[in-house]
């Protein structure tokens, strides 16, 4: 994509880990927040979605990366 501007916050629960929230800013921001969406109706945790398998090189493994922030185990920070 070219681009460099932009970020993605995941915001978890200290106790249960369960997804609270997700921040998506910049370009594409909308392809990203759906899997968000659905990560949180069926009530996954930010460790499901760490494991989730995300494929490389594409835009989603930012999210899979801020799942893996929320435990300090990011991997390309």
């Amino acid at each position: 994509m070219g681009e460099t501007d932009g970020f993605i916050k995941v915001l978890s629960d200290a106790k249960t880990d369960a997804l609270l929230g997700v921040h998506c800013v910049g370009p594409n921001a909308s392809e990203l927040i759906a899997e968000a969406v659905l990560g949180m109706e069926f009530g996954a945790s930010a460790e499901d979605i760490a494991r989730t398998i995300h494929a490389h090189p594409t835009l989603s493994e930012v999210f899979r990366e801020a799942a893996l922030g929320t435990t300090g185990r990011m991997i390309h920070l």
